[in-house]
Parts: C-alpha cells; structure tokens; sequence
C-alpha cells in the first residue's frame, strides 16, 4: 500500500497526480495506491515532522511498512507501480540516476512552489 500525499491547490501537482491515478485505476479500486489532498488533513504526517508547508513543497508518500517516502522517491514508487513506466523508475531510480533525480526532482519543486506561492494559491 502507498498512500501519497499531494496537494490540490497546485495546477501542476492536481493534473500529474490526476493522469497518475487514471493510470493506477486497478490499484486504486484494488487499495494497492491512495492519492489524498492534503488541504483536508493538514497534520496528516505531523508524526513524522512533515508540515503542510513540507507537503506543499514536495510529493510525500508513506508505504506499506510505514515509512515515510518524499519528492523524487514518490515519483520513482508510484512509476513502479504504473503499467508501463517501471521504466522511468528503473532509469531514475538506479543507484547511478538517483541522486541526480532527487536534484532535479528538488529543483523543480522548488520553483513550482515559489510560483504557486506568488500566484496566491496558498
């Protein structure tokens, strides 16, 4: 089971969680993946020190072990599971790729956030 947390208020964050959840329609419906706005829970992952700020920021995740997945590590789960882009998480996801990816995924996250942040989206 991962559940991701994403946050609705962003244009871009709501239309790739969207396309994503399309795609996952079988695991959904089978509870394999859960997408939830975090604007309805804030302090949903309070316990693991993740503010609504932190979640806003950054894709965050928890798996079926509990633990707490965050920005690039969630794109590379929720590919894992989607027909056809294991791919993308076999690709990004390698030991080689992957700090790149969490570079590139921080980035990126960074300059959505400070353009939702001035378009007042929050």
């Amino acid at each position: 089971m991962l559940t991701v947390w994403y946050n609705t208020r962003c244009p871009v964050c709501d239309a790739g969680i969207n396309r994503q959840r399309r795609r996952l329609i079988e695991a959904v419906k089978a509870g394999r993946v859960a997408f939830r706005d975090i604007n309805f829970e804030p302090e949903a992952l309070s316990a693991f020190g993740a503010s609504l700020e932190d979640i806003r920021r950054r894709l965050h995740a928890t798996d079926s072990e509990g633990r707490l997945l965050v920005g690039a590590d969630v794109a590379i789960a929720v590919w894992r599971l989607t027909p056809g882009e294991g791919w993308l998480a076999s690709l990004f996801g390698n030991v080689i790729a992957l700090p790149l990816t969490r570079i590139a995924y921080d980035r990126f996250a960074d300059l959505l956030y400070t353009w939702n942040r001035r378009k007042g989206r929050w």
